[in-house]
Parts: structure tokens; sequence; C-alpha cells
């Protein structure tokens, strides 16, 4: 802490001071001049033998005055005070599979890859929302909190790789009900972005995914990354980037990753969301921008800040007073002495 906010402002005095003093001092010699010059010594000692003198203190209290003034311009400050930031942010996470079918590339380079570059340009557009970002297969992990952190967010998302986690699978209702829990310290309605390739869920799991988005006042929006066609999921791939070897079920036969629609958009109209199509990075990115416009959003404290309290006022203060009294020092007759 310094003992003043800004301390330039003394340095300023010093040549304030100078031109003062200097203006004082040639003003003085100037009237003096001016009076022997008009009137002479002898005439100009009668004219003001009944006058008082100007006293040296008056000018004392002129340069205490600037003194003062340039003091409280540098902010002397002593003592703190605590504020908090507040702030109003809807609230949404982002679910991400991270199964291997996800580095299928029927969207170049890969499906997981495309995800990331789309949720990048999508944490730019929503900075006013608090985010948190959740890995799933058969199990849902988080991966970063729920924050508006955006340099948090883009790391965490950065680090989103295929079989990442230690489970194989896909399940919707695990993301779900991890999302739930994030969101439920929060009220209203909060949102849900969902981003796979919604294959291999049976119905049991979709119903109970649909009943704790429901329950939760949460809003699915669903993004199938993909293509209806399927594609080939690499297992290997050399250090050129060229797939050695596909993924292959336990009877030896090539998997070929389809995309499911039909399920990931009964899941977001039973939540009142809605189903996106992947498309390009930027275009998605619009789309679930205009999706969560709506949500409810809570007030909350975003962070603290530790002011030093601003002590200008005493110095202005004592400014005031030293030009008070440079005007109201008394000046005109002596006052006569009665001889006895």
């Amino acid at each position: 802490m310094g003992l003043f906010a800004k301390p330039i402002f003394l340095l300023y005095l010093i040549p304030a001071l100078a031109i003062l003093l200097f203006i004082l001092w040639v003003g003085g010699r100037l009237v003096r001049r001016y009076e022997r010059a008009l009137f002479g010594m002898a005439a100009l000692r009668q004219l003001t033998a009944h006058l008082r003198p100007v006293s040296r203190w008056k000018n004392t209290l002129l340069v205490l005055c600037v003194c003062w003034m340039f003091v409280a311009l540098a902010g002397p400050q002593w003592g703190i005070e605590v504020t908090e930031a507040q702030g109003s942010f809807a609230q949404t996470v982002i679910a991400v599979d991270v199964s291997a079918s996800m580095r299928a590339q029927d969207v170049k380079p890969t499906r997981l890859e495309n995800a990331k570059r789309m949720l990048q340009m999508l944490v730019t557009r929503l900075r006013e929302d608090r985010l948190g970002i959740i890995a799933f297969t058969s199990k849902a992990f988080i991966q970063c909190p729920i924050t508006t952190d955006t340099d948090a967010l883009n790391y965490f998302i950065s680090a989103l790789q295929p079989d990442m986690l230690p489970v194989p699978g896909t399940s919707l209702a695990a993301a779900v009900e991890l999302a739930a829990r994030m969101l439920s310290t929060y009220p209203g309605q909060k949102a849900l972005i969902l981003l796979t390739d919604g294959e291999d869920h049976a119905t049991e799991e979709l119903k109970h995914a649909k009943e704790v988005a429901q329950q939760n006042g949460i809003r699915i929006i669903a993004v199938g990354i993909g293509t209806p066609e399927g594609a080939l999921i690499p297992a290997r791939v050399d250090a050129t980037g060229h797939v050695v070897e596909y993924k292959k079920d336990k009877t030896g036969k090539t998997v070929v990753s389809k995309l499911d629609e039909n399920s990931l958009a009964q899941l977001a109209q039973a939540t009142g969301g809605v189903y996106i199509s992947y498309t390009t990075p930027a275009q998605v990115a619009n789309q679930i921008e205009k999706a969560v416009v709506g949500l409810d959003k809570s007030t909350s404290t975003t962070g603290r800040h530790v002011l030093y309290k601003n002590r200008y006022s005493l110095p202005v203060f004592l400014a005031l007073l030293c030009l008070l009294g440079y005007l109201m020092w008394p000046s005109g007759k002596k006052k006569r002495t009665q001889k006895r």
C-alpha cells in the first residue's frame, strides 16, 4: 500500500511552488519600483504611513493553500474497505461425449475436434453466462466446475480427448444426472448442452434422462455430431496421422459408428430444448447461443475488491482554511494610538 494514490502530484508541487514564489517576488519588486517612480520615496512614505504593511504571513497562507491542494490531488489514503462485485448470470452445463466413437472422421478432422472448436467459439459468445463442462462416456465426470472464467473453460476444452475416461460406452443419463447436481444450487430454468453422436442408448436410459432433466428444470440442447451413414472408428494412428487400425467388436467385426438423431431429438423436445445437427463450428455456436436466450438468471457475488479509503477531504479542508485566511487577512488603515 502507498500513502498516496497518485504521488506524481507531489512532484508537480515543486515547480508549482517555484512559479508561485517567483510571481510573488517579482510582483512585489515591480509594485515597489512603480510606486517609487510615481511618487518618490518621501511622498510614498507620507501616503502609506497610516496603512498596514503587507504581512509575510498572508503570502505564507497562499503558499500553504497551494501545497494542500496538491496533497489532495495526490490522493492520500489509509484504512481499507471491502466491496463486493455482483452480477446476474444464466447457468449452463456443457456435456461432451469422449467415448471412442468421437474419433470417427465423418466430420473432419474428427467428431471431437470439431466439438472442441465449436465450444471455444461458444465460450466467447456466452461471456455473460456461468458455464461448466462435463466429460462423459458410460459415466460422467466434472471437467470444469461452473464458472465465468473463460480462460479456465478454454483450457479444459482443449484437454478433452477420446477415451480420456477409464470406462467405455456412452450414457446420456449419467451426464444429465451430474449436470442436475451441478445446477441444483441455482434457481430457475437452466440448460444442458449435450454434444454426442447419440449412439447405442437403451429406451430406459433415455426415459430416465428425460425425467431427471424435467424434474430439475433443465432444458437440453442436443447437438448431434456425425452422420447417419456413420464412419469407422480409428483404433491406432501412426506418427503421420494415418489410421493403422480400426476398432473391432468382440467377434472381430469392424465397428461403424452412426449418428442417432432420433434419440437426441426426442430427449431435447421432451425438455423444451432443441436438437441441432452439426454443420460447422460457427453455425452451431450461433444456433446454441440463440437457444439459450431467455434462461433464468440469478444474482450472486462475483468477487471481492479491497480498496484503500481516499482521505483527500482533509487536505482540501486545510487548503480552504488557508485560502480563507489569505482572503480575510486584515488590511487598510492602522489603528490610531491615543496619546496621553
